[in-house]
Parts: structure tokens; C-alpha cells; sequence
């Protein structure tokens, strides 16, 4: 059996539909299961059981000889909660439980970090894992995965496998449920759906032009395809890096949406909102050296071709991957 956690989510319901595509139907899927609106995410997907968020640790101690791997997706993700104590909760203590667990009992666990740890890219954005503990995340989301990730190179009982993927800006179906924290490209379709035009941030920094922001969006096939290849192939445990390799701009991203729905551009740039202005990251760009030295040769795909893909199979049928 094969556990993916935060299974009814964005991601590991994507990661559920790839491993499905490859054969396998003993997927073992652990979710708050009480929030309706992440239900279509699993509609037609071959699962085997689905266990409770609160109960899966109890579970995997009665079950832990027939699972195979522990792809942990699951978090709170949130980045305008300032309230830390959920975070400790949910993306600190659990994981830890977790990770205790499968070192037990020999579970290979792969877990979701988060580009967030980077901050302002102080220390650049490679993941040389000698420069982790010097990161300085932005927001109590981002300090909670840094917690996490330092404390995983600390430990001296490990899993047998076992790798932190640092997400970057991850776009794609399934994501409906996220609200604010859904995708720009997700917010764009609608805007233009609704208003014909796309609104983006106003830069509020001297060295970036507005819509100029840039960002490392990685498409969330992408994403599943490097969990498999990391689940296959069993590299060498550590942190790496998960997004396409390279930087582009909200303007980039807005005009790939008017394209991908053969429409003229129309923009209009609004003030950054207080709650975030001054935690604003103004440039990511994941160095991928360290996973492809590992043997990975698929190509990323080109943020026009993601959102093409996005905009014209899912979010113009409101269909699932």
C-alpha cells in the first residue's frame, strides 16, 4: 500500500491520479475528509481506504507491514495565518509523528516543504542543505516548514528513504477548493471570465516594474512526475528543490492566461494588500542541479504550455485531473 496524505487536496489529489496512471490502486488516502469541498478532488479515483487525519497515526502502527511508502502532502498552508500554534500543530508536531513512525518501521517517506523557507532569498535559492539552517522565512507557514526541515538534517534515526521537497509556486487542477491561496493563474481565468481583464499587484519595490515581479511557477504534472521518480528511484536522502528552473513574471503568467483563452490582454494593477506587503517575495527561482544530478531527465514544462494545458482541459470544463 501506498499513503498519500492531504490526498483530497491540490497536489495529493494530483499525485493519486498519477500513481493511479501507473497501476496502482492500493492508495491508502489520509485527509481532513470534513471539508465537502475537496470531495470532487477524489471523485473516480481508485483508492483503497480512506483514514482520517486524526487517526492515521494509529493506523500506520496496526498497518505499517503492508505500506510500501509515506508520501506526506498534507499541511496547513495558509500563508496569511499568523496564528503559529496551528502550524506547530499541523505542520511541525504531526510531521515529527510521522517521520518517527516510518523510521520504526522502515517506511520510505517523502514530505512536502515549501520554497516559503527561502524568504527573501537572502542565501539564494539553491538547496545546499550546509545553508538551511541560515534561511529566514517571511510568514508562521514558511517558519513552519523551516522548523521542520532543519530538524529532519538533525536527526540521526531516519527513514530508509527519505526526501523534503521545497514547492515552489505550484499551479494546476484541483485547486478550486483554495480560495485566496489558489494560483494566480486560477484567479486570472476567473477575472477575465468575469471582467474581461486581469488584476495584478502594483510593485512596491524600486528594482521591479509593476507585473515585473517574478516567480518560479511549476506546473503540478510536473510535480507529481518528480514524486514518482523520487518514489521509483530512491535517490539519495535530503532536501531538494521542486520547482521549473526558471523565473518569469506575473505579466508572463497573465498574458499566457488571455492567450491560452484567445484574448487580447487587459491589465490593471492594484496596491499589494498591508497583510502581506512587507513579507512579499519579489524574485524565486529554484536551482534544480541537485535533483537532475540524481538521474531525473524529464523536461519542465514551459509556463505557456502549463497554462494552455490548465486553462483549455480543466478550468474551461471545471473538470479534475
Amino acid at each position: 500500500m501506498i499513503v498519500i496524505t492531504g490526498a483530497a487536496g491540490f497536489i495529493g489529489s494530483c499525485l493519486v491520479s498519477k500513481f493511479n496512471a501507473n497501476g496502482h490502486s492500493d492508495i491508502i488516502v489520509v485527509d481532513d475528509f470534513s471539508k465537502v469541498e475537496k470531495a470532487s478532488n477524489l471523485l473516480g479515483k481508485q483508492i483503497q481506504e480512506k483514514v482520517e487525519r486524526d487517526n492515521f497515526a494509529e493506523w500506520l502502527m496496526q498497518h505499517y507491514g503492508k505500506v510500501k511508502a509515506v508520501i506526506h502532502i498534507g499541511a496547513r498552508t495558509d500563508t496569511t495565518e499568523f496564528d503559529y500554534t496551528i502550524f506547530e500543530k499541523l505542520n511541525i508536531s504531526y510531521t515529527k509523528r510521522l517521520w518517527e513512525l516510518c523510521s520504526i518501521h522502515s517506511i520510505p517517506f517523502i514530505y512536502a516543504s515549501s520554497a516559503a523557507t527561502y524568504g527573501l532569498g537572502e542565501q539564494g535559492y539553491e538547496d545546499d542543505e550546509t545553508k538551511i539552517p541560515l534561511l529566514k522565512p517571511l510568514n508562521p507557514y514558511g517558519e513552519s516548514k523551516q522548523v521542520f526541515d532543519v530538524w529532519a538534517l538533525q536527526q540521526k534515526q531516519t527513514p530508509p528513504q527519505w526526501q523534503g521537497l521545497k514547492f515552489f509556486n505550484v499551479y494546476g487542477p484541483n485547486e478550486y477548493h483554495k480560495g485566496r491561496m489558489a494560483s494566480v493563474i486560477f484567479h486570472a481565468f476567473n477575472q477575465i471570465k468575469q471582467n474581461g481583464k486581469v488584476k495584478l499587484f502594483r510593485s512596491h519595490h524600486p528594482d521591479y516594474k509593476d507585473g515585473g515581479q517574478l516567480r518560479d511557477f511549476v506546473y503540478v504534472k510536473d510535480v507529481v512526475n518528480v514524486i514518482y521518480y523520487l518514489y521509483q528511484t530512491k535517490p539519495k536522502n535530503g532536501i531538494y528543490n521542486l520547482g521549473s528552473g526558471k523565473a518569469r513574471t506575473f505579466l508572463d503568467l497573465a498574458n499566457a492566461t488571455f492567450a491560452a483563452l484567445e484574448k487580447e490582454p487587459v491589465i490593471e494593477f492594484i496596491d499589494t494588500p498591508l497583510d502581506i506587503r512587507d513579507k512579499y517575495q519579489y524574485f524565486t527561482e529554484a536551482k534544480m542541479e541537485k535533483l537532475i544530478h540524481t538521474g531525473y531527465t524529464e523536461p519542465f514544462t514551459s509556463l505557456e504550455e502549463g497554462v494552455q494545458d490548465y486553462v483549455q482541459k480543466y478550468l474551461s470544463h471545471s473538470t479534475f485531473y
